[in-house]
């Protein structure tokens, strides 16, 4: 019984697994708890394990390869369609040993585990920073319904509210007063763990150099440079930088049949946290390039032309691509390389 290839639908608990041999016959099915699941792996002859790219999966692809065999992770939406039957777990791992060995399959790239580390900060800052914009709102609503409005920002909370609580002539209760100040300290601690991570990813974005050569792009700071390189990983993966674009889901979705081409919005795909930092920075480039003696020509034409936010959108896109040529051919950015190839 020579298994080439095997399915595993992951689990807490039980690991369903299904195996086929080199002619696609099925010749395992089995079901396996999580302590088994190591000693039956390490004595099986290498072969194609594939994987959902889902809690835990990079943990399992490490320790899988570790013993000689090749693991691909497929994003969960491309294994949907090979469900024959009814969805359980045999079925999902059977769907899986299918999916995986597709030809033109998309794989997602295994992180290592400093990848996954950095990733871990980003998540927990961006957690903080919901729950900072969360009670920031609380505090505004709060006050509101006492005809106190506080304008918008998080700057103005912190200044405007201790005048606010301070001022004996409106109709703030002591008992109000005391619980907007607990609110008040709340806020400020989630603002102290914000910028303890935003310390953190800094030190490692310092320490990296793949992460400085990003940072020097126009709308790429130490946050999204570091979340870049340890979200991207291997950038030869990608074929060419529109489809590190379209993998960031900055490309427009499509809707054409008959020879008729029809472009919709972005299709805004993959992961939302690293298209949001794109959109972000790219909005200050924006912003920047209206106070600059020396403006971004390309830029400058397309905003004539075209609303600021659709704009933002195309420079995210613009970036997304010169990060692809700076990591997949080991360049350094040029900020007139543009002009210098007008002029050749």
């Amino acid at each position: 019984m020579k298994i080439t290839t095997i399915g595993i639908d992951l689990a807490k608990t039980v690991f369903a697994v299904h195996g086929v041999n080199e002619h696609g016959r099925a010749v395992l099915k089995k079901m396996l708890k999580r302590d088994q699941v190591t000693t039956f792996f390490a004595n099986l002859s290498p072969c194609l394990i594939g994987m959902e790219a889902c809690g835990s999966a990079h943990y399992w692809a490490r320790k899988l390869e570790t013993m000689g065999h090749a693991v691909r992770l497929i994003p969960p939406q491309f294994v949907k369609p090979y469900v024959k039957t009814n969805k359980n777990d045999a079925a999902d791992a059977e769907a899986i040993c299918e999916a995986v060995a597709r030809p033109n399959m998309r794989f997602v790239p295994v992180k290592n585990i400093e990848q996954q580390s950095v990733l871990s900060l980003h998540r927990v800052r961006q957690g903080f920073v919901r729950a900072r914009t969360a009670q920031a709102n609380q505090i505004r609503g709060l006050l509101s319904e006492f005809g106190l409005v506080v304008p918008q920002g998080i700057s103005h909370i912190a200044r405007r509210v201790p005048e606010l609580l301070e001022d004996a002539t409106n109709e703030l209760t002591g008992s109000f007063r005391l619980l907007i100040q607990r609110l008040m300290e709340h806020l400020k601690e989630l603002d102290c763990q914000v910028r303890e991570l935003e310390v953190q990813i800094q030190t490692w974005h310092r320490e990296n150099e793949a992460s400085c050569k990003l940072a020097k792009v126009p709308g790429i700071g130490p946050i999204t440079a570091s979340a870049l390189i340890a979200s991207i990983g291997d950038a030869k993966s990608f074929s060419n930088g529109r489809q590190l674009a379209a993998w960031l889901g900055l490309v427009p979705r499509q809707n054409s049949s008959g020879g008729k081409t029809v472009l919709l919005g972005i299709s805004k795909r993959g992961d939302t946290y690293l298209r949001t930092l794109l959109i972000h920075g790219a909005r200050s480039v924006i912003q920047a390039a209206s106070r600059k003696e020396q403006k971004d020509y390309w830029l400058q034409r397309l905003l004539q032309r075209r609303n600021p936010n659709v704009a933002a959108v195309a420079l995210a896109n613009k970036n997304a691509r010169i990060v692809w040529a700076l990591l997949a051919r080991s360049r350094e950015f040029e900020s007139d390389y543009a002009a210098a190839k007008m002029a050749v």
